[in-house]
């Protein structure tokens, strides 16, 4: 266990703000589970709201390095993500996307939670962006914008059904995206002698 008290509360408030929410964890339910005392607390932090930004930056940061090496795991590629979020719903600890978890605690779309939940979206939107353009798509960013409304979609979907189910239905569709349209005189035999006894 983290000797120092800032790691502490970092720590205990990750876990916590996670398992049971943002709102539910009070200043004094932290302090009893993290052992650290208030004027430790306000030494570190000038209040909760601060404490929640701080925890949301810290896994921010914890969880993209986590989805870059579990990508680069499963063979690379912007298919990669899904199943990258395919392992993360099937995990013993699962309750969805933290930062979503945080947006819809934060009625206030001006506020720094919102902000820092939305630029977390932003950089995986742009993680996206970046695989595809690798993979040479020429709509890298159309399609990126796209994949990220399936990963959440799937996300938030593993909470009511469990487990990587949804993830990889994503990851199909997503593929279906990817597949270049038929091409006009790639129709099939029946339909073009169909065509031709007109």
């Amino acid at each position: 266990m983290p000797t120092h008290a800032r790691e502490r509360l970092l720590q205990g408030a990750e876990e916590l703000f996670y398992k049971e929410g943002i709102q539910a964890v009070g200043v004094e339910r932290l302090l009893a589970v993290t052992g650290v005392g208030r004027a430790s607390f306000y030494r570190h932090f000038a209040g909760k709201d601060e404490l929640v930004q701080a925890v949301l930056k810290r896994r921010d940061a914890r969880w993209h390095t986590w989805l870059e090496e579990t990508v680069a795991a499963h063979g690379g590629g912007p298919l990669a993500v899904f199943d990258a979020i395919a392992e993360f719903a099937e995990s013993e600890n699962f309750r969805g996307c933290a930062f979503i978890n945080a947006m819809a605690e934060a009625p206030d779309p001006h506020s720094e939670i919102f902000h820092l939940a939305n630029e977390h979206k932003g950089k995986v939107t742009d993680l996206f962006d970046r695989l595809l353009e690798e993979e040479g798509h020429p709509d890298h960013r159309a399609l990126a914008e796209q994949f990220i409304l399936l990963m959440d979609g799937a996300t938030v979907t593993a909470m009511r059904q469990r487990g990587g189910g949804a993830a990889r239905r994503a990851r199909a569709i997503a593929e279906r995206l990817l597949s270049p349209p038929p091409r006009p005189d790639s129709a099939s035999p029946s339909a073009k002698s169909s065509t031709a006894a007109a």
